[in-house]
């Protein structure tokens, strides 16, 4: 029989990188303005935001994330490139793609559907291969 291995740290750091790729990702420095235009939000509305409640789910859910994702690659035959790529066609093809989906019958624009879809894509490529090295 295989070992199957979930490697609990790893999982809390694919967690915690929800959060850090996450304002990376829609900083000013990337997709900020053509988040918030395609989202018809205002600097106002932002500063409504409860940070605590909005991170302190975020963080619970990745959380959730990261272990399903530690499931599927928790063989011992899993390495970096394979957690990688796992993580990929999770995002990907799975993630971003139904996404994409709900975006098209909520008549979302293509750019807001390419700014989201392309966090969910690197986002799990990222945490399959934290999941696949750290072992």
């Amino acid at each position: 029989m295989e070992q199957f291995h979930i490697n609990h740290w790893a999982v809390i750091v694919c967690a915690i990188s929800n959060l850090l790729i996450g304002g990376i990702w829609y900083s000013p420095l990337l997709f900020y303005k053509a988040w918030m235009k395609e989202n018809n939000f205002t600097d106002e509305d932002m500063q409504k935001v409860n940070p605590a409640k909005t991170y302190g789910l975020t963080l619970i859910i990745s959380v959730i994330i990261s272990y399903n994702l530690a499931f599927f690659l928790g063989d011992e035959g899993t390495d970096a490139s394979w957690g990688a790529t796992a993580g990929f066609l999770a995002g990907f093809g799975f993630s971003a793609l139904i996404f994409a989906v709900v975006g098209l019958f909520e008549h979302r624009s293509l750019k807001y559907i390419l700014i989201n879809g392309g966090y969910i894509t690197l986002y799990f490529t990222l945490i399959g291969f934290i999941l696949g090295a750290w072992r």
